[in-house]
């Protein structure tokens, strides 16, 4: 396929503006923001990304990352919901210890991949898709963030056969792979597309 069905392309239309000021928020994230981001990332598996959001900005204004207190009982409101409450309450609580070393890795000269490959093997939680979605969500650019998602939609796309989740880093990275040729075939950066997909899929553009 050499460009997005139809009924994707409406989306695209009606989306654009607000997908490209999405990633210019992700250029322009504040210094301070970015650990709560990291939080935001822990929160997302098998959990509505717009109840993470939520939840993010309850931490921001309750400064958890200073304030260290057991996130618990924001994680179970229901008003935003965070599935496997107890685990992801200690990850985060885990996350401010992380703080330095994640701060010593983004600040290194290392390539935005390795960076990625280092945090999603030393924080516990953070897998390939987490890793990819933190370091999009604050400014690096050409990662997948591969969920289900996304992955519906490039079977649409006819970019995959099907739509099973990579169950390893090798299947993840084909699958990256094969973002990268589609995006540059239909000349539509990746990064729009994994906002566009979302959006097609949900009717909104998250992060």
């Amino acid at each position: 396929m050499n460009t997005l069905p139809k009924n994707i392309l409406d989306t695209y239309k009606k989306f654009e503006n607000i997908i490209i000021n999405r990633l210019n928020d992700f250029q322009n994230i504040e210094a301070g923001l970015i650990f709560y981001e990291f939080c935001f990332c822990i929160m997302t598996p098998q959990t509505s990304a717009k109840n993470a959001w939520q939840v993010q900005n309850k931490l921001i204004e309750k400064d958890f990352l200073n304030t260290k207190f057991n996130p618990k009982s924001i994680l179970t409101d229901k008003k935003h919901y965070i599935r496997f409450h107890n685990t992801k309450s200690q990850r985060l609580l885990n996350a401010i210890d992380y703080k330095k070393r994640l701060d010593e890795i983004l600040s290194s000269n290392i390539n935005q991949y390795e960076k990625r490959n280092i945090i999603k093997s030393e924080f516990i939680g953070i897998g390939m898709k987490e890793a990819s979605h933190f370091l999009r969500n604050i400014g690096y650019k050409k990662f997948a963030i591969i969920d289900r998602h996304i992955l519906k939609m490039l079977y649409l796309c006819e970019v995959l056969n099907d739509t099973t989740p990579p169950k390893n880093d090798k299947q993840y990275l084909e699958i990256e792979q094969k973002i990268i040729d589609f995006s540059a075939k239909i000349d539509i950066d990746m990064d729009i597309l994994d906002l566009l997909f979302f959006a097609h899929s949900n009717g909104e553009v998250m992060k």
